[in-house]
């Protein structure tokens, strides 16, 4: 743990240490000296294209884009030269891919020289904030990715932080669970060993306690969606409170895996609701028909409050902590005065292990405590969806 906590200090003092120290050009200095302390913070738990190690070190991810126009284009993050290079018209900002609008090759933009953030005026009169690369003089507008709610000319499929983290979580618990396996089948019979002893307790534990009693009898059929959840979950938090590659990557306090956790329960949840569960949705019995109308909606807006509710309690918890510990950090910084004051930086430093140090570990039980309730509660609305119509007499 104390190694962790150094090796964590070193990468955050390599991250937030003022760009002269690191920077090859003038332009670079500037671009990182203009960077507020909060923005840095933002900027690491952040997903982006590319591990940061130190200074303008980096591992570059695959980039694979595709949009309307030109097709399908794969090559490494590396291209972008940190954002000064335009690499068939897509340009990186701050770990951001964005694409030239309307580009074509004949173009011919190569060199980014900069890019502006500008606020403009749209034609119906609202002021939105758009980005400008600016290649020798000229200006090109730049366009986001698509998403679920803005559709645009190109759809990014790139193995960024976040993605490469959850890729990671996956394979390490097949191969967990696969090891396990092979443990129980050379060992039947005999008292677990190695990684058997680690995980059948929180096996047994989340069946007696979580799985069983939440859903009831047909809990078997849950159960390795429930587990799978779980683990998933646990690990991912785990991973994310590793500071450096192949770890660091904040996948659950990312809005975008959390929903599509939720997403999930939320299918599973109502494909698996009886008639009783429906019923109890849309026309409850034994309630005054005028007391039925005023709770319909409500019970209705329950199918979409549910899953909403985990996603922001894993993606809330789990952001703040990364925050929390970054800005502990940042004493360094701060009572340094960004290494005019070593006396102050000493301070700092000493404060900030201390105060790093507890708050690991505080992250530690808040990783399993979310990944456990996660599943506990998935567990309890799977159990309010399956459960049996009992008459009363």
């Amino acid at each position: 743990m104390r190694m962790r906590i150094l090796l964590f200090s070193l990468l955050a003092l390599f991250l937030l240490t003022p760009a002269s120290t690191f920077a090859k050009d003038e332009e670079a200095k500037t671009e990182e000296e203009e960077m507020s302390y909060p923005d840095r913070i933002i900027e690491h738990i952040s997903d982006a294209n590319e591990f940061h190690l130190w200074g303008h070190t980096s591992i570059p991810l695959p980039c694979i884009l595709y949009s309307f126009d030109d097709g399908l284009k794969m090559f490494w993050s590396n291209k972008f030269d940190h954002g000064h290079n335009a690499v068939h018209g897509y340009v990186m900002h701050h770990g951001d891919v964005m694409r030239i609008k309307d580009y074509t090759e004949d173009m011919h933009v190569e060199h980014i020289d900069e890019i502006k953030d500008k606020e403009v005026e749209t034609a119906e009169g609202e002021t939105v904030s758009k980005y400008y690369a600016v290649s020798h003089g000229e200006e090109y507008e730049l366009e986001k990715p698509s998403t679920l709610v803005k559709f645009t000319s190109w759809i990014d499929f790139s193995i960024t932080k976040v993605v490469f983290t959850l890729l990671v979580a996956a394979i390490l618990m097949v191969l967990i669970f696969l090891a396990v396996a092979k443990g129980y089948r050379k060992r039947e019979g005999q008292a677990p060993k190695g990684i058997q002893s680690l995980i059948e307790p929180l096996f047994v534990f989340m069946r007696d306690e979580v799985v069983e009693p939440a859903i009831g009898s047909r809990y078997e059929r849950y159960m390795p969606f429930i587990m799978s959840l779980f683990f998933f979950i646990l690990i991912t938090n785990f991973l994310g409170l590793i500071p450096f590659f192949p770890g660091s990557g904040n996948a659950t306090g990312n809005l975008g895996v959390t929903l599509a956790l939720a997403l999930v329960t939320m299918i599973v949840v109502n494909f698996s609701g009886n008639k009783h569960y429906w019923q109890h949705i849309f026309w409850m019995p034994g309630v005054p028909v005028f007391v039925k109308l005023m709770l319909a909606p409500i019970e209705i807006a329950g199918i979409f409050i549910k899953p909403f509710t985990l996603l922001i309690r894993l993606f809330a918890n789990m952001t703040a902590g990364h925050i929390i510990i970054l800005s502990m950090v940042g004493m360094v910084f701060i009572l340094g005065d960004n290494g005019e004051s070593l006396s102050g930086a000493t301070v700092g430093g000493v404060m900030a292990t201390l105060f790093v140090f507890a708050l690991n570990l505080l992250e530690l039980l808040v990783a399993f405590i979310q990944a456990f309730l996660f599943a506990l509660l998935s567990a309890l609305y799977i159990g309010m969806a399956v459960e049996e119509h009992h008459e009363e007499h």
